[in-house]
């Protein structure tokens, strides 16, 4: 990682995000669903989301696909698919890396500099938070290329402690 590439983690709504592009924690057929997901879609208009999902779905798990971002802050939306938590024996953590080495390659390719991650996962997908934090902070610190501001989004104040605590803050 260059020195100049910048990650912090903050308690904040990802929709209201001025970033080039946020992170969506998306299922394989990057249908509308719940939590941040739902929140991503409501913000940007459902159904300009939907259309542009829809023509580059499906996604397989452990990787990503980009959409514009509609009436979000955000130019572009990343739809990153995290793996479902099965105890941590089927590969879920290669699976979650993965999502975090695709969305920042989809990043460089749009010529973006900026970038929101939720905890991917972590929700209805069941990844226990400690270790997808580790997880996603070693791998954006793997993967980051100089001049790139890495923002990862947390919701709870116990979310941002874990985040905090593997940025070394």
């Amino acid at each position: 990682m260059s020195s100049t590439t910048a990650l912090r983690a903050i308690m904040a709504d990802i929709t209201t995000l001025r970033v080039d592009a946020i992170v969506n924690a998306a299922n394989e057929r990057l249908a509308m669903g719940g939590g941040v997901c739902g929140a991503i879609f409501r913000a940007a208009g459902v159904d300009a989301l939907a259309a542009a999902c829809a023509r580059v779905a499906p996604c397989p798990t452990g990787q990503a696909r980009i959409t514009p971002g509609f009436a979000l802050p955000a130019r572009f939306v990343i739809h990153a698919v995290g793996p479902v938590w099965h105890g941590g024996g089927a590969g879920e953590a290669a699976l979650l890396a993965g999502c975090y080495r695709d969305s920042l390659r989809l990043l460089r390719e749009a010529g973006g500099r900026s970038v929101a991650f939720p905890a991917i996962s972590t929700g209805i997908f069941g990844y226990p938070v400690d270790a997808a934090a580790r997880i996603a902070v070693a791998t954006v610190r793997e993967e980051s290329r100089g001049g790139v501001e890495v923002v990862f989004a947390c919701f709870d104040q116990h979310t941002l402690a874990l985040y905090e605590k593997e940025l070394g803050a």
